[in-house]
């Protein structure tokens, strides 16, 4: 049994026993306990922010570190994509005879007010946007630039066809550019005497020589006339040109036909107004008649060039 307690009471002045309260002495145990709890679970969260403060930090700097990444290989990107405008501007474009793309294109941002707002709302967002913002536009100047190369190859296509179609060599072999015998320009007629504006070259050669299309073409006209040119034939080799060849003894196509640079069209003869075999030649460019010299860069050196402009120079007798 446990000891009666007493406190002095100032003012009965009279010493007064204590009762025993069992449920204060709870409330203090718990206080106690409670506080300890507190004080433990705080010193834990301190701890645990501590360390969760270090691996936060470790992994913004690798955050830091990846962004710093990025930004430089966008710039080396955007100096791939530059590059590639000016070879496509200044040197592609050029050659196609395209008309630069201009920057007000090329540069064209992706636009949109709030489309970075939730990146600007992040700690460090403004090096998010940046970045972001970089990458966007990129994007369009590569989709401008593929557009770009698709038309170039659609361009460089029909170079092909055109290059493959312009009239280019000698319709008869002559190697030796000795069966000119009358160039392009004024030249006195065989049959009136006067001068007169030939439109075309004379190709000597014996009866029956082969004569070969200049260029790609549609067989546009195969005629047979007792006067004029004769039995002759009309290429339509698009882009604005055409080529008659004249005074033949016969013709191997037909109107319609699609014919080959290099492919045997007619043979040599003296059908028409004509005062020996030979073959008249004319190149057409947009309905007007051009020298034909200008047109058999595959078949000459730049030495022969020289030789065949002086020999169809020559104001000579046309053959027609």
């Amino acid at each position: 049994m446990s000891k009666a307690k007493f406190r002095f009471n100032p003012e009965t002045l009279e010493y007064e026993r204590v009762s025993s309260n069992y449920w204060g002495i709870a409330v203090k145990v718990i206080g106690f306990l409670s506080l300890a709890t507190v004080i433990a679970a705080v010193s834990a969260i301190v701890a645990l922010d501590g360390n969760n403060t270090e691996e936060l930090q470790r992994e913004l700097s690798e955050q830091q570190v990846q962004v710093k990444l990025l930004k430089d290989k966008s710039l080396a990107m955007q100096k791939s994509l530059d590059d590639l405008a000016k070879m496509d501007d200044h040197v592609y474009r050029e050659i196609f005879g395209a008309d630069p793309i201009s920057d007000d294109i090329r540069k064209a941002g992706t636009g949109g007010v709030d489309k970075y707002a939730a990146l600007e709302q992040l700690r460090r967002g403004e090096n998010l946007v940046e970045l972001h913002t970089k990458l966007d536009n990129m994007s369009a100047q590569y989709r401008v630039q593929e557009d770009s190369y698709n038309k170039l190859i659609k361009m460089a296509k029909n170079k092909s066809a055109m290059l493959a179609s312009i009239p280019a060599i000698q319709p008869i072999p002559n190697k030796t550019l000795r069966r000119i015998a009358s160039g392009f320009g004024y030249r006195v007629d065989p049959i009136y005497k006067t001068r007169k504006m030939h439109k075309g070259m004379d190709f000597t050669a014996p009866r029956g020589t082969k004569i070969y299309a200049t260029g790609n073409a549609v067989v546009k006209v195969v005629r047979h006339a007792r006067w004029g040119y004769g039995t002759h034939i009309v290429l339509d080799h698009g882009y604005g040109y055409t080529t008659l060849y004249a005074h033949l003894s016969r013709a191997k196509v037909k109107r319609g036909q699609k014919v080959k640079r290099g492919q045997l069209i007619g043979l040599v003869g003296s059908t028409g107004k004509s005062t020996g075999p030979h073959l008249h030649y004319e190149v057409h460019k947009n309905g007007t008649a051009v020298n034909p010299v200008g047109y058999f860069y595959n078949d000459l050196t730049s030495e022969q060039y020289e030789e065949i402009l002086k020999i169809s120079s020559n104001p000579n007798q046309s053959f027609d």
